[in-house]
C-alpha cells in the first residue's frame, strides 16, 4: 500500500510518499480502507520532532473509510461499515486501529465529513463542555476562528449559549467567522486584540481564551482574561509558548493556564463514544455547519504541510488516498 512516512525529523521535505507493507488487524483491532485522512497541526509537530515518534513513522492521527477486516473479539463494527477512527498511521491507504477508537458513522455522514470532524470536533467538544464548560453568561475568546478547530469552537460555544469573540488575520476570514455566528470578530493583523477584548467586555475580560496560535498571542491572551480566568493553550501555530512564571498569573488576576491533550479526555472508550455521539448528533441535527474541507491527494502531503505552516489554509484539510 502507499503511505506517507518520515525517516528523520525535519521540514516538510522529510515526508516521503512510498510503498509500505499493508497491515493486518490483531485481536481487538480493525483494518480500514481509508477514503479520507485528516490533516492536523499536530502532524507538523510530529514531523519536526517537537513531539517525538518512533521512526520510521506514518504520520496522521485520524481518518475515515470502510471496514475491510476485523480482528478476533471485535463485534462493534463489521466488514463494510463506514467508520471514522482516531489512531496513529492515518496518512495511508489502509490503517489498523484499536476497535475502541473506531466509531461507526451515522447514516448520511460520508467518510470525508467523518474525517473532517472527528479529531477537531472531539477536541472542541471536550474543551467547551468539560475543560471549561461554556453556557449562557460566559464569554470566550477563540483565536484563529477561521481555522478547523476555531470554526468548531465558535459554533459549539454558540450551541451552548456563550458569547464568542474570535480573532482572525484577514478580511476574508472575518467574513467566514461572521457567518458561523461569532458575536465579535477582531482582525489581529490590524488591531491589538487584548485592548479590543477589554473594550468589548467593559474592561472585565473574558472567562476563557482558547489559544491555538501560541508564541505570538499568549501574552495578549493573558491580558484578555478576567480575574480567575482560564487560558487554554491548544496549539503552537506561531511557535511554542515559552515558560510562564507562576507569579505572572498571580499579578494578572489569579489566572489559570492549561495545556490539554485530547488523549486524556478519551482515554476510556465510553468517553470517546459519548463525544462522538454528541458531535455527529449535532451535525446530523443541523446545529452547526461543517465547512467543505479542502482536499489534496495523499501524495501531496509535503506541499500541504507547507501550506498549513504558512497559515495559507482555511478550515479542515483532508488527504485523499
Amino acid at each position: 500500500m502507499k503511505a506517507v512516512r518520515i525517516h528523520a525529523y525535519g521540514g516538510y521535505e522529510v515526508l516521503k510518499y512510498e510503498e509500505v507493507e499493508k497491515p493486518e488487524p490483531k485481536a481487538g483491532e480493525v483494518l480500514i480502507k481509508n477514503k479520507a485522512c485528516g490533516l492536523n497541526f499536530i502532524d507538523t509537530y510530529h514531523r519536526s520532532g517537537l513531539y517525538k515518534l518512533p521512526l520510521p513513522a506514518i504520520l496522521g492521527r485520524e481518518g475515515a473509510g470502510v471496514v475491510e477486516k476485523v480482528g478476533e473479539g471485535v463485534d462493534k463494527v463489521k466488514v463494510g461499515d463506514v467508520v471514522a477512527f482516531f489512531s496513529p498511521g492515518g496518512y495511508a491507504e489502509y490503517t489498523v486501529s484499536a476497535s475502541a477508537k473506531v466509531y461507526k458513522l451515522p447514516e448520511g455522514v460520508d467518510p470525508e465529513s467523518g474525517a473532517a470532524l472527528l479529531l477537531q470536533g472531539l477536541t472542541a467538544y471536550f474543551f467547551v463542555s468539560a475543560l471549561y464548560p461554556l453556557g449562557p453568561g460566559k464569554i470566550a475568546l477563540v483565536h484563529a476562528g477561521a481555522g478547523g478547530l476555531g470554526q468548531l469552537l465558535v459554533q459549539f460555544g454558540k450551541i451552548l449559549g456563550a458569547t464568542i469573540i474570535t480573532t482572525v488575520g484577514s478580511k476574508e476570514k472575518e467574513e467566514i467567522v461572521k457567518k458561523l455566528g461569532a458575536d465579535h470578530v477582531i482582525n489581529y493583523s490590524e488591531k491589538d486584540f487584548a485592548k479590543e477584548v477589554r473594550e468589548l467586555t467593559a474592561g472585565k475580560g473574558v472567562d476563557v481564551v482558547y489559544d491555538s496560535v501560541g508564541k505570538n498571542t499568549w501574552e495578549g491572551s493573558l491580558n484578555s482574561l478576567r480575574t480567575f480566568g482560564t487560558l487554554v493553550l491548544c496549539g503552537n501555530a506561531s511557535g511554542p509558548v515559552p515558560p510562564i512564571d507562576p507569579l505572572l498569573l498571580s499579578e494578572k488576576g489569579s489566572l489559570f493556564v492549561t495545556r490539554p491533550t485530547l488523549n486524556h479526555f478519551i482515554s476510556e472508550e465510553k468517553a470517546y463514544i459519548q463525544g462522538c455521539d454528541h458531535i455527529f448528533g449535532w451535525l446530523t441535527q443541523g446545529k452547526f455547519k461543517l465547512s467543505p474541507p479542502t482536499k489534496f491527494p495523499l501524495s501531496e502531503a509535503p506541499h500541504v504541510h507547507k501550506l498549513l505552516e504558512n497559515r495559507e489554509t482555511t478550515g479542515k484539510v483532508l488527504l485523499i488516498p
